[in-house]
């Protein structure tokens, strides 16, 4: 494990509520240590998710084995397999007891570039190596093995790196991706003109009823 060049997030900033998490996540570096050598992203954009007031949310339900890393405490990743396809990752935040995550979107490789194409071969530009949340967590090597640990841990194979906080002035939020549920609500947040940020791609928009299965965060 490579050693972080600066200080790792603290754990207090990410236990409050989902949005201004996300926001203070925008430019902080997430790193992983994998086969191939340490890989680290500078985060461009990310999707905040909270609990029983959002239907779009694994957590709208309440707590299953599978959502429980998002009920625990803050600075964990919550790491879930989707389409039968891809892992993605999520930082949890809020207190222990109430659900809230952020999804960790899109990226900007800041270690070494040979290193990211031996993981992303088929990337075209170095823009797609960490487009999107499925590039991301392959980019990073997270898997199941990685559901639960502490990014706030310099002994954790996974951490946050704080960076210097975005202004708000380069900050852009809207409609989340590919939700089916809560489509509207602008929990989407960007770092303005970053090429690294996923084109906008709306979800099926559904009714959840009571008895309803909450929608999948994309």
């Amino acid at each position: 494990m490579a050693a972080p060049t600066r200080p790792l997030i603290a754990r207090g900033e990410l236990a409050t509520d989902v949005l201004p998490v996300a926001a203070r996540l925008l430019g902080c570096t997430v790193e992983a240590d994998t086969p191939e050598g340490l890989v680290a992203v500078e985060l461009v954009e990310v999707e905040a998710y909270r609990g029983a007031d959002d239907p779009a949310s694994h957590s709208y339900r309440g707590p299953t084995p599978r959502n429980a890393v998002m009920f625990g405490p803050a600075g964990h990743l919550y790491v879930y397999f989707v389409y039968g396809m891809h892992f993605c990752a999520n930082v949890s935040c809020l207190q222990e007891g109430e659900a809230g995550a952020v999804l960790l979107r899109a990226g900007r490789v800041v270690s070494d570039p040979g290193v990211a194409r031996v993981r992303r071969p088929t990337a075209r530009r170095d823009a797609d190596l960490a487009r999107g949340p499925a590039r991301l967590a392959s980019l990073l090597g997270l898997g199941r093995e990685h559901n639960g640990v502490d990014v706030t841990s310099p002994d954790s194979p996974v951490r946050v790196v704080a960076g210097e906080p975005v202004p708000a002035e380069r900050i852009r939020t809207g409609p989340r991706v590919g939700v089916a549920a809560a489509h509207d609500t602008p929990w989407r947040f960007w770092v303005d003109g970053a090429p690294e940020v996923s084109p906008y791609r709306p979800g099926r928009v559904r009714t959840v009823t009571p008895r309803g299965r909450a929608a999948v965060d994309s």
